[in-house]
């Protein structure tokens, strides 16, 4: 089969670097997130599963016939290789109990518990946690009933604009910004009486809307402390200038460009401390990446949203810009113990997705797909999303099919590389934003 991707790591060389002695992982899921963290440990001479995986990762990784919701085939597996470590990519998995499933059946496992994951699992439950920590975050009131939520959007104590959030998990696409009443009245009987994220929208959040900038901050956490590990800025909307419908992530950079390091203590300092050690006091030890989304505010930084796993497409970039150590800070988090800081470079990277015409909605998919090896060798690092071979050409199989990184000495440098290359990929009905760390062009 065709190897198509970031580029296959070259296991002959050095002479020890075999299979029969690297040290093994298994990566639960098949996106760009899990591409390049396969691709990352591979890096470092960790011999990678990936379950299910995608035609991309046969570069770096043996795919695994068992789906990522599938737990208990996904603890089957982990037995049968071997594991030294498994990293569990998607939420819903998390939040089913997955890491508690392997831990119990021996398993060195990055991700949190079921319990810990509901700091994503339910936005009440998070909400709940930062005003019981003293985390900063925007005011809000919760309702399990639509009329009730009516009844508040006819005057919001904090105003128009407000966010309407389903309380559970909805695929990054759970949230409304509504200007006006009747946009978020609509928003309301969408996730409630429409039930447009099923369960999902048993609960609701109606929040104040911060203003700012966004930002998402990567933390390690061993379960009673936390290292930093990065951050990034992410495009969520579908067209450029931030218009169109909320997605899963159109595009970001790495690191954010408000990164300081003054900005990275405090938030360390008043957000992922305080819920990493809180939680454990109160019995839920989490191991695993804390993500915070964040708005950066003239008052500060304030929590948007917590996230239980590493983002989508902000990972793909954030790999780039680490040198080595990754894998083996994972696994001390999964043991309990403080971590090595895994070294970084100087460089900023660019991610551009390249989605299917449809999405978010209805994606058009069975496309083939051409370019990739121009792509590469203009500088970039193509990781799969939604794409399968089956022995012939590579065709798209969903909405967000591939992220495209480039990294440079600046974010314009970055950007100007991964545009390029991302010019050089086709598929019928392709769409991409244009506008991806445009504020350094």
């Amino acid at each position: 089969m065709p190897a198509y991707g970031a580029g296959r790591v070259d296991r002959a060389w050095p002479p020890w670097n075999n299979p029969q002695t690297m040290k093994k992982a298994l990566v639960v899921g098949s996106g760009g997130r899990e591409h390049a963290l396969a691709w990352k440990l591979a890096s470092e001479g960790w011999s990678v599963w990936v379950a299910p995986g995608n035609a991309g990762m046969e570069a770096v990784a043996t795919r695994v016939p068992v789906k990522a919701a599938d737990i208990r085939g996904v603890v089957e597996q982990s037995k049968s290789i071997g594991t030294d470590l498994v990293v569990v990519g998607p939420e819903a998995p998390l939040a089913l109990g997955m890491a508690d499933e392997l831990v119990a059946h021996g398993s060195l496992v990055f991700g949190p518990t079921a319990a810990a994951a509901r700091i994503e699992g339910s936005k009440v439950f998070a909400k709940k946690t930062m005003k019981k920590f003293g985390v900063p975050t925007a005011r809000s009131v919760e309702f399990d009933s639509a009329a009730e939520a009516l009844d508040f959007l006819q005057l919001p104590p904090f105003g128009y604009p407000v966010v309407v959030k389903a309380d559970g998990l909805a695929a990054g696409k759970g949230v409304v910004v509504a200007e006006k009443r009747d946009e978020a009245a609509r928003a309301v009987r969408s996730i409630m009486t429409d039930r447009k994220f099923g369960d999902a929208g048993d609960r609701i959040l109606i929040e104040e809307c911060l203003r700012g900038t966004e930002m998402s901050f990567f933390a390690l956490a061993y379960g009673h402390g936390a290292i930093a590990l990065g951050t990034a800025q992410d495009y969520k909307r579908l067209l450029d200038g931030d218009h169109g419908p909320n997605t899963g992530g159109m595009g970001s950079v790495s690191p954010s460009p408000l990164a300081t390091s003054a900005t990275e203590d405090r938030i360390m300092d008043s957000v992922v401390l305080p819920v990493v050690r809180g939680l454990a006091a109160e019995g839920y030890e989490y191991r695993g990446l804390l993500y915070a989304g964040l708005m950066i505010t003239d008052r500060g930084p304030r929590v948007l949203e917590f996230n239980c796993r590493f983002g989508d497409p902000e990972t793909q970039p954030l790999m780039l810009t680490i040198e080595t150590g990754l894998g083996e800070a994972m696994a001390a988090c999964a043991r309990g113990e403080a971590p090595n800081v895994p070294a970084r470079n100087a460089l900023t990277s660019v991610c551009v997705v390249l989605a299917s015409r449809g999405y978010p909605e209805e994606p058009e998919v069975g496309k083939q797909i051409h370019g990739l090896e121009e792509a590469t060798k203009k500088g970039a690092v193509v990781f799969h999303a939604a794409t399968e071979s089956r022995e012939g050409p590579l065709v798209t199989t969903g909405g967000r099919v591939l992220s495209v990184c480039a990294s440079g000495r600046s974010a314009a440098d970055a950007r100007s590389k991964a545009y390029e290359a991302a010019a050089a990929i086709s598929f019928e009905g392709i769409h991409y934003r244009r506008d991806v760390a445009a504020f350094s062009a």
